[in-house]
């Protein structure tokens, strides 16, 4: 019998090499295959908390990197933690800081021990180790944990990537270390190797060594081709636990979703639906939808009419164009809303096709949809 205080996952459905379940911890299910919002700074941009619920995500991203600068660990967990401070009362998972040291640092220098760094925002000096990092999201409260990783930019040569590869392994060892047992909540950590499959290989294996509660497939969607990104996944995937839950990290587009699926995986990542709606992008079933575009200045259609969110539902497209346009705050709040709506939809869509063993058909039908409304849009 699963201990109701612990962490577990559990398939209920396969179909090929997709499966679909849920993690089971303290503070709720997570059911897979997951898209989790993306809470940067203890919050879903342009969103409620209330609100992300109701569309149907169970977890949300936090970043350790972003609430170890503002407002700090320490205050974070003298106020309560990071459910409480923002609100959300479901699990929450946090990344290392890995990625964001990697691309917001002006300054960085990685050794054995860690990274020092210099913050975005002010240029205060920072060190990050295995250990602090862990530290940190304890501090912060966050249902599943990441190691801290050095991620590499593609393309990049071999010896680097697989120097980046064996650190981060090391820094794993040193994380599982530092979480040691913690009832109910988990460390997954992070496969890296580039597009190197042998170096991909070695690290899911030894990663695997370490018995960890999931594995997250990092270092993809920087810059590489989604073939090389698929084709990753697929060198990896035979060498992780069926019995552990795998995620794929930062991505990515509705269709990277859907083929990553395909592939066996469980749970995903992106701020790309938020900052799309930020910048004018709506994605629906019809498709990407430009609203800055002038062709929609007198569409008094709505996104998507048949759509349960009212943000699709229930404003014409004129009128988004002209919040849009205008710059104004509820234009990005109604699209970003949209947005997340259409991807949880989509996850819930492929989570049904998986237990009624169509999910080929279902992505299949999906697909025809966009290329229906694309084709219509030109004539």
């Amino acid at each position: 019998m699963t201990d109701p205080l612990d962490f577990s996952f559990t398939v209920s459905a396969t179909d090929g090499q997709a499966r679909t379940g849920h993690i089971a911890m303290p503070r709720g299910n997570i059911r897979t295959p997951a898209f989790m919002p993306v809470g940067t700074a203890a919050t879903v941009k342009a969103m409620y908390p209330e609100q992300v619920r109701d569309l149907g995500a169970d977890v949300v991203l936090g970043n350790t990197y972003h609430l170890m600068l503002r407002p700090g660990a320490e205050r974070m967990a003298r106020l309560g933690g990071l459910h409480r401070f923002m609100r959300w009362d479901g699990p929450i998972l946090t990344d290392s800081g890995g990625f964001q040291v990697m691309s917001l640092s002006a300054l960085r220098k990685i050794d054995e021990e860690g990274v020092t760094f210099r913050s975005h925002i002010d240029g205060t000096a920072h060190r990050m180790s295995p250990e602090r990092s862990i530290e940190i999201q304890g501090l912060l409260g966050s249902d599943i944990q990441m190691q801290l990783d050095e991620c590499v930019r593609l393309p990049a040569e071999r010896p680097e990537i697989e120097k980046a590869m064996h650190l981060s392994l090391r820094w794993a060892e040193r994380c599982r270390v530092a979480f040691g047992e913690q009832p109910g909540k988990a460390m997954f950590g992070i496969v890296q190797g580039g597009d190197v499959p042998e170096l991909r290989v070695e690290s899911a294996r030894a990663l695997t060594d370490l018995g960890l509660k999931g594995y997250a497939i990092g270092g993809l969607a920087v810059g590489e081709p989604q073939a090389v990104m698929l084709a990753m996944i697929e060198t990896v995937e035979p060498h992780l636990p069926s019995t552990k839950p795998r995620y794929l990290m930062g991505v990515g587009t509705p269709d990277d979703l859907m083929q990553s699926v395909m592939r066996g995986i469980d749970m995903f990542d992106c701020v790309m639906p938020t900052r799309a709606g930020r910048h004018g992008l709506a994605y629906t079933r019809h498709g990407r939808i430009n609203l800055r575009n002038a062709r929609h200045a007198e569409d008094t259609r709505p996104l998507d009419e048949a759509s349960d969110c009212p943000a699709a539902r229930d404003y014409s497209r004129a009128y988004l164009h002209h919040l849009v346009r205008s710059d104004e705050i509820l234009g990005m709040m109604l699209l970003t809303w949209n947005n997340l709506a259409y991807y949880q939809a989509l996850m819930a869509g492929m989570r049904a096709a998986i237990a009624a063993g169509r999910l080929a058909d279902f992505v299949a039908e999906t697909k025809d949809g966009w290329a229906r409304a694309e084709s219509a849009a030109k004539a």
